[in-house]
Protein backbone atom coordinates (compact mmCIF):
# COMPACT_ATOMS: atom_id res chain seq x y z
CA UNK A 1 0.00 0.00 0.00
CA UNK A 2 1.15 3.19 -1.01
CA UNK A 3 1.92 6.24 1.52
CA UNK A 4 -0.35 9.08 0.12
CA UNK A 5 1.20 11.70 -1.46
CA UNK A 6 1.03 15.39 0.57
CA UNK A 7 -0.69 18.34 -1.35
CA UNK A 8 2.72 20.68 -2.23
CA UNK A 9 0.81 23.90 -1.81
CA UNK A 10 0.05 22.91 1.86
CA UNK A 11 3.80 21.71 2.30
CA UNK A 12 4.87 25.27 1.18
CA UNK A 13 2.35 26.83 3.33
CA UNK A 14 3.23 24.54 6.45
CA UNK A 15 6.89 25.26 5.77
CA UNK A 16 6.43 29.08 5.53
CA UNK A 17 4.13 29.06 9.17
CA UNK A 18 6.64 26.93 10.83
CA UNK A 19 9.51 29.60 9.74
CA UNK A 20 7.58 32.22 10.52
CA UNK A 21 6.80 30.74 13.99
CA UNK A 22 10.67 29.94 15.01
CA UNK A 23 11.30 33.52 13.61
CA UNK A 24 9.03 35.60 15.84
CA UNK A 25 9.59 33.53 18.83
CA UNK A 26 13.64 34.44 18.88
CA UNK A 27 14.16 37.11 21.27
CA UNK A 28 15.88 39.41 19.29
CA UNK A 29 13.73 39.47 16.39
CA UNK A 30 11.67 42.83 18.15
CA UNK A 31 14.68 44.68 18.43
CA UNK A 32 16.30 44.12 15.50
CA UNK A 33 12.79 44.26 13.20
CA UNK A 34 12.35 47.70 14.83
CA UNK A 35 16.28 48.41 13.57
CA UNK A 36 15.52 47.33 10.33
CA UNK A 37 12.62 49.43 9.91
CA UNK A 38 14.76 52.47 11.16
CA UNK A 39 17.43 51.49 8.45
CA UNK A 40 14.79 51.18 5.67
CA UNK A 41 13.15 54.37 6.38
CA UNK A 42 16.51 56.16 6.56
CA UNK A 43 17.51 55.11 3.14
CA UNK A 44 14.43 55.66 1.73
CA UNK A 45 14.12 59.42 3.63
CA UNK A 46 17.87 60.33 2.65
CA UNK A 47 20.47 57.61 2.20
CA UNK A 48 23.40 60.36 3.52
CA UNK A 49 21.96 59.75 6.60
CA UNK A 50 24.48 56.74 6.82
CA UNK A 51 27.42 59.10 5.59
CA UNK A 52 30.67 59.00 7.83
CA UNK A 53 33.65 61.24 6.89
CA UNK A 54 36.58 62.64 8.73
CA UNK A 55 36.52 66.07 10.14
CA UNK A 56 38.52 68.33 12.33
CA UNK A 57 37.77 68.52 16.13
CA UNK A 58 37.51 71.41 18.32
CA UNK A 59 41.47 70.43 18.84
CA UNK A 60 42.40 69.82 15.18
CA UNK A 61 42.46 66.43 15.48
CA UNK A 62 40.66 64.28 12.43
CA UNK A 63 38.24 62.29 13.73
CA UNK A 64 34.82 60.15 12.43
CA UNK A 65 31.98 62.16 12.04
CA UNK A 66 28.82 61.17 11.10
CA UNK A 67 24.95 59.89 12.28
CA UNK A 68 26.19 56.20 12.52
CA UNK A 69 28.67 57.75 14.44
CA UNK A 70 27.04 59.59 17.17
CA UNK A 71 24.43 56.92 17.53
CA UNK A 72 27.19 54.38 18.88
CA UNK A 73 28.88 57.62 20.74
CA UNK A 74 26.01 58.58 22.80
CA UNK A 75 24.35 55.09 23.47
CA UNK A 76 27.19 54.41 24.98
CA UNK A 77 26.14 55.23 28.79
CA UNK A 78 22.40 53.54 28.40
CA UNK A 79 23.98 50.29 26.42
CA UNK A 80 26.05 50.21 29.58
CA UNK A 81 22.87 50.76 32.01
CA UNK A 82 20.64 48.70 30.51
CA UNK A 83 23.30 45.78 30.95
CA UNK A 84 22.86 46.62 34.66
CA UNK A 85 19.37 46.94 34.35
CA UNK A 86 18.72 43.73 33.09
CA UNK A 87 20.21 41.66 35.74
CA UNK A 88 18.61 43.53 38.18
CA UNK A 89 15.21 43.40 36.09
CA UNK A 90 15.68 38.98 35.90
CA UNK A 91 16.53 39.33 39.69
CA UNK A 92 13.83 41.10 40.91
CA UNK A 93 11.48 41.61 38.68
CA UNK A 94 11.75 45.21 39.07
CA UNK A 95 13.45 48.28 37.81
CA UNK A 96 15.70 50.82 39.27
CA UNK A 97 14.28 54.02 38.59
CA UNK A 98 17.30 55.35 40.55
CA UNK A 99 20.24 55.26 38.07
CA UNK A 100 19.76 58.83 36.63
CA UNK A 101 20.79 60.69 40.30
CA UNK A 102 22.94 57.91 41.04
CA UNK A 103 24.75 58.97 37.85
CA UNK A 104 25.06 62.53 39.00
CA UNK A 105 26.20 61.33 42.28
CA UNK A 106 28.95 59.31 40.65
CA UNK A 107 29.98 62.27 38.58
CA UNK A 108 29.97 64.80 41.23
CA UNK A 109 32.49 62.24 43.08
CA UNK A 110 34.69 62.47 40.20
CA UNK A 111 34.90 65.83 39.81
CA UNK A 112 35.27 66.67 43.75
CA UNK A 113 38.45 63.95 43.39
CA UNK A 114 39.97 65.39 40.48
CA UNK A 115 38.98 69.10 41.38
CA UNK A 116 39.89 69.03 44.61
CA UNK A 117 37.58 70.97 46.11
CA UNK A 118 38.16 73.70 43.45
CA UNK A 119 35.31 75.06 41.08
CA UNK A 120 37.45 75.79 38.60
CA UNK A 121 40.82 73.84 38.21
CA UNK A 122 43.61 73.68 35.31
CA UNK A 123 44.75 70.32 36.12
CA UNK A 124 43.82 66.63 38.36
CA UNK A 125 44.35 66.67 41.62
CA UNK A 126 43.61 62.69 41.57
CA UNK A 127 44.11 60.01 39.53
CA UNK A 128 41.69 59.36 36.93
CA UNK A 129 41.75 55.82 37.50
CA UNK A 130 41.64 55.94 41.36
CA UNK A 131 38.89 58.60 41.31
CA UNK A 132 36.84 56.26 38.88
CA UNK A 133 37.80 53.45 41.61
CA UNK A 134 36.37 55.29 44.43
CA UNK A 135 32.98 56.60 42.25
CA UNK A 136 32.73 52.85 41.55
CA UNK A 137 32.76 51.82 45.29
CA UNK A 138 30.30 55.12 46.32
CA UNK A 139 27.61 53.62 43.27
CA UNK A 140 28.10 49.96 44.84
CA UNK A 141 27.44 51.09 47.73
CA UNK A 142 24.37 53.07 47.10
CA UNK A 143 23.30 49.80 44.90
CA UNK A 144 23.47 48.19 47.88
CA UNK A 145 21.37 50.14 50.05
CA UNK A 146 18.63 49.89 46.79
CA UNK A 147 18.91 46.13 47.26
CA UNK A 148 19.05 45.51 50.80
CA UNK A 149 15.62 47.24 50.80
CA UNK A 150 14.21 45.19 47.55
CA UNK A 151 15.69 41.66 48.87
CA UNK A 152 16.07 41.44 52.63
CA UNK A 153 12.81 44.51 53.35
CA UNK A 154 10.60 42.85 50.38
CA UNK A 155 10.23 46.38 49.04
CA UNK A 156 8.78 46.65 45.34
CA UNK A 157 12.04 47.68 43.55
CA UNK A 158 10.16 50.80 41.61
CA UNK A 159 9.38 51.78 45.54
CA UNK A 160 13.00 51.23 46.90
CA UNK A 161 14.61 52.83 44.13
CA UNK A 162 12.20 55.67 44.37
CA UNK A 163 13.96 57.17 47.67
CA UNK A 164 17.34 57.72 45.88
CA UNK A 165 15.38 58.69 43.00
CA UNK A 166 13.61 61.56 45.00
CA UNK A 167 17.24 62.48 47.15
CA UNK A 168 20.20 61.15 44.69
CA UNK A 169 20.45 64.97 42.19
CA UNK A 170 20.75 66.78 46.36
CA UNK A 171 23.34 64.78 47.48
CA UNK A 172 24.99 65.27 44.43
CA UNK A 173 24.63 68.80 44.78
CA UNK A 174 25.79 68.45 48.15
CA UNK A 175 28.93 66.50 47.80
CA UNK A 176 30.35 70.04 45.67
CA UNK A 177 28.59 72.34 48.16
CA UNK A 178 25.88 73.13 45.46
CA UNK A 179 29.09 74.73 43.47
CA UNK A 180 29.28 73.53 39.74
CA UNK A 181 32.99 72.19 39.62
CA UNK A 182 35.00 72.47 36.00
CA UNK A 183 37.99 70.65 35.15
CA UNK A 184 39.88 72.19 32.06
CA UNK A 185 42.45 69.91 32.40
CA UNK A 186 42.17 68.17 28.45
CA UNK A 187 43.25 64.74 29.46
CA UNK A 188 39.97 64.49 31.97
CA UNK A 189 37.84 65.02 28.73
CA UNK A 190 39.84 61.81 26.80
CA UNK A 191 37.24 59.01 27.91
CA UNK A 192 34.32 61.19 26.85
CA UNK A 193 35.73 62.28 23.46
CA UNK A 194 38.29 61.32 21.81
CA UNK A 195 42.27 59.95 22.50
CA UNK A 196 45.01 62.01 20.62
CA UNK A 197 45.42 59.98 17.65
CA UNK A 198 42.67 58.31 17.26
CA UNK A 199 39.69 59.27 15.02
CA UNK A 200 37.03 57.00 16.83
CA UNK A 201 34.67 58.23 19.98
CA UNK A 202 36.42 56.30 23.26
CA UNK A 203 33.19 55.85 25.19
CA UNK A 204 32.68 53.03 22.17
CA UNK A 205 35.82 51.91 23.30
CA UNK A 206 34.83 51.91 26.83
CA UNK A 207 31.58 50.47 25.73
CA UNK A 208 32.87 47.28 24.19
CA UNK A 209 35.15 46.69 27.01
CA UNK A 210 32.24 46.62 29.67
CA UNK A 211 30.45 44.02 26.97
CA UNK A 212 33.38 42.55 26.72
CA UNK A 213 33.54 41.47 30.91
CA UNK A 214 30.02 40.67 31.13
CA UNK A 215 30.28 38.24 28.44
CA UNK A 216 33.38 36.85 30.50
CA UNK A 217 31.09 36.84 33.59
CA UNK A 218 27.94 35.14 31.73
CA UNK A 219 30.44 32.83 30.30
CA UNK A 220 33.39 31.28 32.71
CA UNK A 221 30.90 32.07 36.23
CA UNK A 222 27.01 31.21 36.99
CA UNK A 223 25.56 34.81 37.40
CA UNK A 224 23.15 34.01 34.75
CA UNK A 225 22.23 30.75 35.89
CA UNK A 226 21.78 32.09 39.66
CA UNK A 227 19.79 35.44 38.11
CA UNK A 228 17.82 33.54 35.99
CA UNK A 229 16.82 31.06 38.54
CA UNK A 230 16.23 33.31 41.52
CA UNK A 231 14.03 35.10 39.12
CA UNK A 232 12.38 32.72 37.53
CA UNK A 233 11.27 31.17 41.18
CA UNK A 234 13.33 32.53 44.21
CA UNK A 235 11.69 29.12 46.54
CA UNK A 236 12.60 26.63 44.16
CA UNK A 237 16.50 28.32 44.11
CA UNK A 238 17.14 28.33 47.54
CA UNK A 239 16.01 24.66 47.96
CA UNK A 240 18.96 24.20 45.41
CA UNK A 241 21.68 25.73 47.81
CA UNK A 242 20.97 29.63 46.62
CA UNK A 243 20.63 32.38 48.59
CA UNK A 244 18.28 34.31 46.56
CA UNK A 245 18.52 37.88 48.78
CA UNK A 246 22.53 37.73 48.08
CA UNK A 247 21.80 37.54 44.44
CA UNK A 248 19.64 40.35 44.25
CA UNK A 249 21.60 42.19 46.19
CA UNK A 250 24.67 41.39 43.97
CA UNK A 251 22.53 42.28 41.14
CA UNK A 252 22.03 45.39 42.46
CA UNK A 253 25.69 46.05 42.98
CA UNK A 254 26.52 45.39 39.48
CA UNK A 255 24.03 47.83 38.48
CA UNK A 256 25.80 50.32 40.78
CA UNK A 257 29.29 49.63 39.26
CA UNK A 258 27.98 50.02 35.53
CA UNK A 259 26.25 53.70 36.87
CA UNK A 260 29.17 55.08 38.15
CA UNK A 261 30.92 54.15 34.58
CA UNK A 262 28.67 55.76 32.58
CA UNK A 263 28.27 59.00 35.06
CA UNK A 264 32.20 59.33 34.42
CA UNK A 265 31.61 59.13 30.87
CA UNK A 266 28.76 61.82 31.32
CA UNK A 267 30.76 64.38 33.30
CA UNK A 268 34.43 63.17 31.27
CA UNK A 269 32.28 64.66 27.69
CA UNK A 270 32.03 68.29 28.84
CA UNK A 271 34.42 68.56 31.93
CA UNK A 272 31.29 69.38 33.82
CA UNK A 273 27.77 68.74 35.71
CA UNK A 274 24.62 69.95 35.75
CA UNK A 275 22.89 68.11 38.83
CA UNK A 276 19.07 68.68 37.72
CA UNK A 277 19.86 67.98 33.84
CA UNK A 278 22.57 65.24 33.78
CA UNK A 279 21.22 62.10 32.51
CA UNK A 280 17.56 63.14 32.85
CA UNK A 281 15.08 60.46 32.18
CA UNK A 282 17.75 57.93 31.32
CA UNK A 283 16.33 55.54 33.74
CA UNK A 284 12.94 55.17 31.43
CA UNK A 285 15.67 54.63 28.42
CA UNK A 286 17.53 51.92 29.84
CA UNK A 287 13.89 50.11 30.79
CA UNK A 288 12.63 50.35 27.68
CA UNK A 289 16.05 49.16 25.91
CA UNK A 290 15.65 46.18 28.47
CA UNK A 291 11.91 45.44 27.68
CA UNK A 292 12.95 46.03 23.40
CA UNK A 293 15.89 43.55 23.90
CA UNK A 294 13.20 40.73 24.33
CA UNK A 295 13.14 40.81 28.44
CA UNK A 296 10.37 40.16 30.36
CA UNK A 297 10.02 42.87 33.08
CA UNK A 298 8.16 40.59 35.06
CA UNK A 299 11.63 38.66 35.78
CA UNK A 300 13.41 35.27 34.96
CA UNK A 301 15.30 34.84 31.61
CA UNK A 302 17.02 37.55 30.21
CA UNK A 303 19.64 38.00 27.45
CA UNK A 304 21.87 40.51 27.85
CA UNK A 305 22.64 41.41 24.08
CA UNK A 306 18.75 41.78 24.13
CA UNK A 307 18.94 44.64 25.69
CA UNK A 308 22.11 46.23 24.57
CA UNK A 309 20.73 45.96 20.69
CA UNK A 310 17.66 47.68 22.37
CA UNK A 311 19.51 50.67 23.76
CA UNK A 312 21.44 51.14 20.19
CA UNK A 313 17.69 50.98 18.81
CA UNK A 314 16.53 53.65 21.12
CA UNK A 315 19.11 55.96 20.46
CA UNK A 316 19.09 55.34 16.61
CA UNK A 317 15.35 56.30 16.58
CA UNK A 318 16.26 59.57 18.68
CA UNK A 319 19.14 60.44 16.56
CA UNK A 320 16.27 59.73 13.33
CA UNK A 321 13.76 62.12 15.35
CA UNK A 322 16.68 64.59 15.67
CA UNK A 323 17.49 64.87 12.03
CA UNK A 324 14.02 65.69 11.36
CA UNK A 325 14.05 68.86 13.73
CA UNK A 326 11.88 66.88 16.36
CA UNK A 327 11.78 68.94 19.18
CA UNK A 328 13.48 67.14 22.22
CA UNK A 329 10.69 68.00 24.62
CA UNK A 330 8.30 65.76 21.87
CA UNK A 331 11.11 62.50 22.46
CA UNK A 332 9.44 61.08 25.35
CA UNK A 333 6.22 60.90 23.56
CA UNK A 334 7.50 58.95 20.74
CA UNK A 335 9.16 56.58 23.76
CA UNK A 336 5.70 56.19 25.03
CA UNK A 337 4.35 55.23 21.98
CA UNK A 338 7.00 52.37 21.50
CA UNK A 339 6.29 50.88 25.35
CA UNK A 340 2.57 51.00 24.64
CA UNK A 341 3.72 48.72 21.33
CA UNK A 342 5.65 46.51 23.49
CA UNK A 343 3.19 46.59 26.41
CA UNK A 344 0.41 45.22 24.12
CA UNK A 345 2.90 42.96 21.54
CA UNK A 346 3.37 41.12 25.02
CA UNK A 347 0.17 40.59 27.21
CA UNK A 348 -0.89 37.47 27.26
CA UNK A 349 -4.23 37.82 25.42
CA UNK A 350 -2.72 39.54 22.24
CA UNK A 351 -0.25 36.75 22.00
CA UNK A 352 -2.85 33.97 22.34
CA UNK A 353 -5.19 35.86 19.50
CA UNK A 354 -2.09 36.55 17.58
CA UNK A 355 -1.37 32.79 17.67
CA UNK A 356 -4.56 32.12 16.33
CA UNK A 357 -4.92 33.93 13.32
CA UNK A 358 -1.92 32.51 12.04
CA UNK A 359 -3.09 29.37 12.92
CA UNK A 360 -6.02 29.97 10.86
CA UNK A 361 -4.78 28.88 7.12
CA UNK A 362 -7.12 30.14 3.86
CA UNK A 363 -8.68 26.24 4.19
CA UNK A 364 -9.34 26.47 7.72
CA UNK A 365 -11.36 29.73 7.60
CA UNK A 366 -13.14 28.72 4.85
CA UNK A 367 -14.06 25.27 6.93
CA UNK A 368 -15.01 27.12 9.37
CA UNK A 369 -17.80 29.49 7.37
CA UNK A 370 -18.86 26.22 5.51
Amino acid sequence: MTAPVKDPVKKVESARESFFKRLTRQQLFIPLAALVLLVLFNLIADPSFFAVSIKENSLGNPVLSGNIISVLDNASELVILSIGMTLVTASSGGQDISVGAAMAIAGSVILRLVCGGQVNADTMHMNLFLALFIAIVVSMLFGAFNGTLVAYFKIQPMVATLILYTAGRSIAAWINNNELPIMNDISFKYAGTFLPGIPVPTPIFVTLFVILLFWLALKFTNLGLYTQSVGINASSARLNGLNPQFIKLLTYMILGACVAVAGFLRVSRSGSINYSRIAENIEMDAILAVALGGNALGGGKFNIYGSVLGAYVIQFLTTTLYKYDVASTALPAYKAVVVILLVVLSAPVVREKLTRVKGRTPAKAAKEVS
